[in-house]
């Protein structure tokens, strides 16, 4: 059994897929204590550090097992389109905005415990012109020359909800594909809101709100938000065939029927989440932790691609 390190493990969404793989999540770092609280919940078996990774050394970590391999989503701000305030010049995302740092410290501690392998997940644009090869370089420094882009939809690997992302690794990751979900699959079993089941509860709005969104139609949007490239969409009434539009951490969707948000839980199924994943914190953070995660399926299809590099 291969053990797996996760840093910037927020709410598990990454070591889920591991796990549920046969991997065994030894640690997990985290700073938000509700993420972490959610993280120490879902693997009891784990260590959760709350701390900075930018803080964390490598001699902390080898306390509590060596890793064979490293995971971990960092922080995504500095480098999404969706973001109006990032930096200009994209090396100032990476060396300059603190978050974006962070980045560099998971290829610090990368280089420091040389797992077998490691996978760092991300938006597209940390795979793109400079900060492609400002990642590879810093890769190479640490120790590991070869460095892979892999690109991946995590809709074809059964998530019934859109999402792009790089998973940067020094293997490359081609994970099997799985059957394609939308949101009536993804939604269906559930029982009433509010009826006592994990993370279901109605999620309050002003009365305003409510009589606009009671006119949205399926795949209207009741708002928009500026981004860095163009605009994005918010309260978005989704569509019973279709898979959802990417789940973010402060995008709300409307039910495709009822004239009501979804639920932590229904957003966190929309994400591929299986319902005995438990969410901590107040509401806010645990759209967040749902919506800043990586969906447990396409990690799973991660780790069952690195069980085969692993042999």
């Amino acid at each position: 059994m291969y053990n797996v390190v996760d840093l910037f493990a927020g709410g598990g969404g990454f070591s889920r897929g591991f796990a549920e793989a046969g991997f065994k999540i030894i640690i997990g770092v985290e700073i938000d204590p509700n993420a972490a609280r959610t993280f120490s919940y879902n693997f009891p078996h784990a260590v959760v550090l709350e701390e900075d990774v930018s803080q964390i050394s490598y001699r902390e970590i080898e306390k509590y097992g060596r890793p064979d391999i490293v995971i971990g989503g960092s922080p995504c701000e500095p480098f999404t389109s969706t973001n109006p305030n990032r930096m200009e010049d994209p090396l100032d995302r990476l060396y300059t905005d603190p978050l974006g740092q962070l980045t560099l410290h998971f290829i610090r501690l990368v280089g420091e415990l040389q797992p077998k392998v490691f996978v760092l997940e991300n938006v597209p644009g940390l795979a793109r012109g400079p900060l492609k090869e400002a990642i590879r370089r810093e890769f190479k420094r640490v120790g590991f020359d070869e460095i892979y882009f892999n690109k991946l939809l995590a809709e074809r690997y059964g998530t019934p909800s859109h999402r792009e992302r790089v998973f940067i690794s020094n293997v490359e990751i081609k994970p099997p594909r799985a059957a394609p979900r939308v949101v009536r699959e993804a939604l269906a079993g559930l029982p009433p809101v509010d009826s006592g089941f994990p993370n279901h509860e109605t999620v309050t709005i002003s009365q305003r709100k409510a009589e606009r969104i009671a006119r949205l139609k399926p795949g209207d949007a009741l708002m928009r938000f500026r981004g860095a490239e163009g605009f994005y969409e918010n309260y978005i009434r989704l569509k019973w065939d279709e898979i959802a539009p990417t789940v973010m951490g402060s995008r709300r969707f409307v039910h495709p029927e009822e004239n009501r948000l979804l639920t932590v839980r229904e957003q966190a199924r929309l994400m591929g989440f299986p319902d005995d994943h438990v969410f901590f914190g107040p509401k806010d953070s645990q759209f967040n932790q749902v919506g800043e995660a990586v969906p447990p399926t396409l990690s799973y299809a991660i780790a069952l691609a690195l069980r085969r590099s692993l042999g």
